[in-house]
């Protein structure tokens, strides 16, 4: 079980750490990527916007796993695929596998830091299962629509999934920060989403249940400075706003399992893989 004294929990990560206030090299380094990436090559980068990922209908999406991949902003695209804005400016995330597949990140997520942090919560056997690079472009920045993280990375039993989400930016509501409704951890979950059985549908992933109507006056706000952790449970209910301002909100964000007597779903779009199974968060014992 995840040992949170509550649904999310804000944690300084310190000064002189990778992870501290702004991370320069690390955004830097993700600046590099979008300048050299060529959509046109046949870099293993897929051309996938979140429009097609809420749909369902990318198998770029489902691979992406143990790969480095772009997903772009709906409407930074037009028909054929050609930029309506500057490449980088259209990318909304980077995933799903940072923190196998570079190695800027994967210090970040093994750090000494996010270790003991993780020991203190009690994890034993705690093994990362996704990362993610996300842009919250400034202007363009689309919504993220209430949800639990547990829809989509589901184990048996629940209450095993952990949200590390690092802001390399000041984080504020007018740039899209994180709204939480305390105390949903304890409800469950209202959905899931699975693999789409073969030959049943032009989707890959399909929805089993359905998201409530959430009352918006639930919703608690959590801005916070560069170089601040949310620790976020995987069933709490969450959501984050359309960024309207002059300002981006990147964040370097990480899920990890607690393995021990735990299953991992069988039926979730991300599945661990010969080339990644799912590595330990622990380098030393």
């Amino acid at each position: 079980m995840v040992r949170l004294s509550s649904a999310c929990c804000y944690h300084m990560l310190g000064k002189g750490s990778r992870e501290e206030a702004g991370n320069q090299p690390c955004r830097a380094w993700v600046a590099s990527w979008c300048c050299w990436w060529d959509p046109g090559s046949s870099a293993p980068m897929a051309f996938v916007t979140q429009h097609q990922i809420q749909k369902g209908s990318s198998d770029y999406f489902l691979t992406s796993g143990d790969k480095i991949r772009f997903f772009f902003e709906k409407g930074a695209l037009d028909e054929r695929g050609n930029f309506l804005i500057p490449k980088e400016k259209s990318v909304s995330k980077i995933g799903h596998a940072l923190h196998a597949c570079d190695p800027v990140f994967k210090q970040i997520t093994h750090s000494s830091k996010v270790q003991e942090l993780g020991r203190k919560l009690g994890l034993e056997r705690p093994v990362v299962v996704q990362s993610m690079y996300i842009f919250k472009q400034l202007g363009i920045g689309g919504e993220v629509t209430p949800h639990q993280d547990a829809t989509f990375l589901h184990t048996e039993p629940l209450g095993r999934i952990l949200g590390f989400w690092i802001a390399l930016e000041d984080v504020t509501r007018e740039n899209g920060c994180l709204w939480f409704i305390p105390g949903s951890h304890t409800n469950g979950i209202s959905r899931r989403m699975v693999r789409a059985a073969s030959g049943t549908s032009t989707r890959v992933v399909e929805f089993v249940g359905s998201e409530p109507a959430y009352d918006d006056s639930q919703f608690k706000p959590l801005p916070i400075s560069k170089g601040g952790l949310i620790l976020i449970h995987g069933e709490v209910v969450h959501k984050s706003e359309l960024n309207s301002s002059e300002s981006s909100r990147h964040a370097f964000t990480f899920h990890v399992m607690e393995a021990k007597d735990t299953s991992w779903s069988k039926e979730n779009w991300l599945q661990p893989t010969p080339e990644l199974p799912f590595p330990s968060l622990y380098t030393s014992s």
